[in-house]
This record gives C-alpha cells, sequence and structure tokens, in this order.
C-alpha cells in the first residue's frame, strides 16, 4: 500500500511540474496592463473582444470611452492610454491642423447611425427619405449629440431642407447615452432620436425602441481605427501593443463586432 501511494505520488508529482510548464509557456512571463480609450459607439464589441484578448494573452486592459470631442482634445494633450480607438474622420481632422497623429491606423469596423424613440412610442415611418423628413417635421423633439453622430444629422437636416424649420424642437446632448437616457425620460409624445445603431442597442433591454437604421441615401457609416497613441509605447510594451491591435482586427474579434451590430470595416 505504502509503494502504491509513494508511485501515485511520484506520478502525480510529475503532472503537476509538466502543468505548471505548460502554463508557464502559455502564459507571459511578465505580465503588461494596457490602457485603451474607445470612442464610445463601440463599446458593446470592443468590451468582448479585450476579454477574450485578456483570456488568450494573460495581459490585463484597462478600457475608458468618450465621445469625439473629448479624444479631439486627448489627442491634442500628453498621451493618455496605449492604444485609441477612433473614428478615423477625427485622426483626419487634426493630421490636417498639424497634429502629430501619424501612425498605423488599424480599420476594426464601422456604426452607422439608426432612429430611436422611448418605450411605448409608435414608431414614426423612416423608410424613404420623405418619410423621414415628415417625422421630424411632425415630431415634439429632435435629440441628438454634439458628437460624430450629431455632426452628421446636422448635415442631414440641410440636406433634408428643415433645418431651420426643427430648430427650436433641437435638444443637444453631449454622447450617446445622453440621447439614450433624454429619451427614456422624455414625456412628449412624438420625440425622435438619433444615434450610432450599437448606442441604441445598449438601452433596449431597458425598452428602448429602436426604429431603424437611416435609409440608405441618408445613411453615414463611421469607420473606427484602432492606433498606439503616438508616442505612449516604450519599447518594452510596444510588442504587446502591437500584439493587441492585431487580435483587434482578427476574425474571432470581428465575429464580436458584428455580433454587437458593428459591420466589417471597408
Amino acid at each position: 500500500m505504502r509503494a502504491a501511494v509513494r508511485s501515485c505520488r511520484s506520478r502525480c508529482g510529475a503532472r503537476a511540474g509538466v502543468a505548471v510548464l505548460l502554463s508557464a509557456l502559455v502564459l507571459p512571463l511578465h505580465a503588461i496592463e494596457l490602457s485603451v480609450l474607445s470612442a464610445g459607439a463601440v463599446e458593446p464589441g470592443i468590451r468582448p473582444a479585450l476579454a477574450a484578448f485578456e483570456r488568450e494573452s494573460g495581459h490585463t486592459v484597462r478600457i475608458d470611452f468618450a465621445a469625439a470631442p473629448a479624444l479631439r482634445a486627448a489627442l491634442r494633450a500628453a498621451p493618455a492610454a496605449d492604444v485609441i480607438i477612433v473614428p478615423q474622420g477625427t485622426l483626419d481632422e487634426l493630421a490636417a491642423t498639424g497634429a502629430a497623429v501619424a501612425g498605423p491606423r488599424a480599420p476594426i469596423g464601422r456604426v452607422g447611425v439608426g432612429v430611436a424613440v422611448r418605450p411605448g412610442v409608435a414608431p414614426p415611418d423612416i423608410g424613404s427619405a420623405e418619410a423621414l423628413k415628415a417625422a421630424l417635421l411632425s415630431a415634439d423633439t429632435v435629440v441628438f449629440n454634439r458628437a460624430s453622430t450629431g455632426i452628421h444629422v446636422e448635415a442631414m437636416l440641410q440636406r433634408l431642407g428643415i433645418a431651420d424649420a426643427v430648430r427650436a424642437k433641437f435638444e443637444r446632448v453631449p454622447d450617446g447615452a445622453a440621447v439614450m437616457r433624454r429619451l427614456l425620460a422624455g414625456t412628449a409624445p412624438h420625440e425622435i432620436g438619433f444615434g450610432a445603431m450599437t448606442e441604441i442597442a445598449l438601452f433596449r433591454d431597458q425598452g428602448l425602441q429602436l426604429v431603424g437604421p437611416l435609409p440608405a441615401p441618408l445613411q453615414n457609416f463611421t469607420t473606427y481605427v484602432a492606433l498606439p497613441w503616438p508616442g505612449a509605447a516604450t519599447p518594452d510594451r510596444a510588442d504587446t501593443v502591437a500584439r493587441l491591435i492585431r487580435h483587434l482586427q482578427g476574425a474571432d474579434a470581428r465575429s464580436l463586432f458584428v455580433a454587437a451590430g458593428i459591420a466589417p470595416a471597408p
């Protein structure tokens, strides 16, 4: 019996040693905490994609979200993260002013604009540009943000020729989440809000209704790119930063993005 016990201990010890060795081969010798600053519109896909990266790499990622104006301001300041995920257009605007935002840009997906109303409100007809125009003219309130989605909505209203007619109904709020909260708190019978499709989806469990995407002739897709924050990555972190960005462009992350309503980047 004692011999059998000694034999088992020997075998178990050997197996444990192999397990430890395999773990050492899989996990990094020195786990790193990376930081990411991201636009909020891609949050539903970015969170699970980063969680998958943590599981696969053994590193950890701290994520913060901000609207486009805050991202612009941050990029003009000292580096605040290892990786930034930002609308392509924001980088183009900053580059045109001479800001130091050059670097490899990795497109990860694009998000369209949708229309939302609060629970219990009859969804308006938005099946065509003319139908949307009529819905806006009859609305009590039109809610949209001051970020990239709101900029497109302003241009769309000008294109429809109704910007002046509906200006008194505008309610501008800082970001997409604030649009959704404002709609949920509304009381007027005909309130319409605009936001990124992904942000509307985040509030559907609270009863918010996604009426649908903008009609195709009026739709606008914002392409989001990931890149190392200029000047942020030290040599000992650069490889891990590059690995994270490759992960965000990989097939596994892409499937998570699509499930969250983020279309593949062109």
